[in-house]
């Protein structure tokens, strides 16, 4: 026999029995249903983290704080309702206020004493700007906190286009969150709209400041609230610092660091400690992200493992399926040997019925996981997921699948070790006398 016919023979004889076959491929399915939907899973979550990641800035850059104090706020389902009787934002007798779960706000002293740090190429500090509220038509006014790193990152836009830093227009960018209670029917629908803040100025008095809605941006898992370009950011500034005694110092509510390229992790470790003892907490990308990433990547893991058990209880399957033909065939296989057969070409033959069963349900599985994943990812983004846009739940990369096919293949290639070598030392004499 030549290798197509072996490869013929094997095809084949898989089918002889029908019924032990499917069963065994059922349980192959099974595993590789579950093995590429987890994959599926890790390769979504993965995508999305990496996308939040990137909106943030380049990998080279340190978000710093004074030393957190306070459980940061939930952003819930939106801005709630404005409180006329609560705290004001922004400025007022209290002077300006640090962000929530934030510390201290940064003084310009603690600016200089970030640039004056070893390892520190440049730093941006990032203003403290409160609105008291934000209203759309007739409404009502509602809570707005601000995205005070919106000139740092790239907004991942729902819809419209980005700020314009270059005009002297009022512009903003509105979270999706914000939609539905200031009235807007979609994000489209807000685009070119007129908001209204209502900022307070350091004695108290509240001016009311008009913006442009040029763009719906989606919910980030590090954060959210409206972005505003520089020349609403500078109207805002210059209303809260009114009436502000020259006494009073300009404070910040963070500032991004950018740190010596091609600094290593130990390196950066180092200058977070650093930090850390003056009084700062300093954040890197991964920082921010990594814990979520691992908690992601357990699920996955446990996940995996549940798919590699059921994978395992097929390859036992595998093992009973091959044997019982290679005891149902043994005259075939004595006849095949007596013509001249080697040993090593009934060891293929037998090999490659065991990877073909293994090829027949790894795929399967495979296919059929795409074929309920792609529309219920559809569904679940715009459902129970709609509070976290970009994220595809279940993401199928063609190189994860493939590997998926090719690990159960090999998978079932050991399986069919054990019968191929008892098939492949059949002694021919034997094997015809068999009944």
């Amino acid at each position: 026999m030549n290798a197509r016919d072996i490869i013929g023979t094997a095809v084949q004889s898989t089918f002889r029995s029908k019924l032990r076959t499917t069963l065994t491929v059922i349980a192959i399915f099974i595993g590789a249903f579950t093995l590429t939907t987890t994959s599926a899973i890790g390769t979504g979550v993965s995508t999305y983290i990496t996308a939040q990641v990137a909106a943030i800035g380049a990998d080279d850059v340190l978000l710093v704080t004074k030393a957190a104090e306070g459980t940061p706020v939930d952003a819930g389902d939106g801005p709630q309702p404005y409180d006329p009787d609560a705290v004001a934002g922004g400025g007022g007798p209290s002077g300006p206020v640090a962000l929530p779960g934030q510390g201290a706000p940064l003084t310009v002293a603690d600016i200089d004493a970030l640039r004056a740090t070893d390892g520190v190429v440049a730093v941006t500090p990032l203003s403290s700007i409160s609105p008291a509220w934000i209203e759309y038509g007739d409404n009502g006014r509602f809570e707005v906190s601000v995205n005070v790193a919106a000139g740092v990152s790239p907004a991942d836009l729902a819809a419209g286009t980005a700020l314009n830093n270059d005009t002297s227009d009022f512009e903003v960018l509105l979270p999706t969150s914000y939609l539905e209670n200031l009235g807007f029917g979609s994000a489209e629908s807000a685009i070119g709209e007129t908001v209204v803040f209502g900022v307070d100025d350091y004695l108290g008095e509240r001016s009311e400041v008009s913006a442009t809605v040029v763009g719906i941006q989606n919910e980030s898992l590090l954060g959210s609230g409206v972005s505003l370009n520089s020349a609403l950011s500078n109207e805002m500034e210059e209303i809260g610092s009114t009436g502000k005694p020259s006494t009073i110092e300009t404070t910040f509510a963070q500032a991004t660091v950018q740190i010596t390229e091609g600094m290593s992790s130990a390196d950066i470790a180092d200058l977070q400690d650093r930090l850390a003892e003056d009084g700062f907490a300093a954040q890197t990308l991964e920082d921010q992200l990594g814990t979520f990433q691992l908690v992601i990547n357990g699920i996955v893991g446990v996940l995996n493992a549940f798919a590699v058990i059921a994978l395992l209880a097929a390859g036992f399957g595998i093992v009973n399926t091959l044997l019982m033909s290679v005891q149902e065939r043994t005259r075939e296989i004595g006849l095949m040997k007596a013509m001249g057969m080697s040993g090593g070409r009934v060891f293929a033959l037998f090999s490659l019925e065991a990877v073909f069963l293994g090829f027949l349900g790894s795929a399967l599985g495979a296919l059929a996981s795409i074929a309920i994943g792609v529309p219920l990812s559809g569904v679940l983004s715009q459902t129970v997921l709609s509070g976290l846009p970009g994220l595809n739940v279940l993401q199928y990369a063609p190189g994860s699948v493939a590997t998926v096919i090719f690990v159960v293949m090999g998978l079932a290639f050991v399986a069919g070790t054990l019968p191929a070598r008892r098939a492949a030392r059949q002694n021919p004499i034997e094997a015809l006398r068999y009944e």
